[in-house]
């Protein structure tokens, strides 16, 4: 988060608003809690994917966005392995 340009205050904020629209855009149904650890670690997951396509978001946009993609693919990995189970 720090490779951001944001500290953990705003990514736990920017976190919870990601998770949140990724929920509303998904149509799941989680937490407070869970929207926040969807945001951030999507933002983590998808940093990195995008990393490797030499695609680089920074700062509060960036990290908004691509906890929004990246906690949109957790809930669509975890509805796999639901339906599976």
């Amino acid at each position: 988060m720090e490779s951001a340009g944001i500290g953990w205050i705003a990514a736990i904020i920017i976190g919870g608003l990601a998770g949140w629209l990724a929920e509303m855009f998904m149509k799941s149904q989680m937490g407070l809690v869970m929207n926040v650890v969807l945001g951030i670690v999507g933002a983590l997951i998808a940093n990195a994917i995008l990393s490797v396509f030499g695609v680089v978001l920074g700062g509060w946009l960036g990290y908004l966005v691509a906890g929004f993609i990246g906690a949109c693919i957790l809930i669509a990995v975890a509805r796999m392995f639901r339906r599976n189970t």
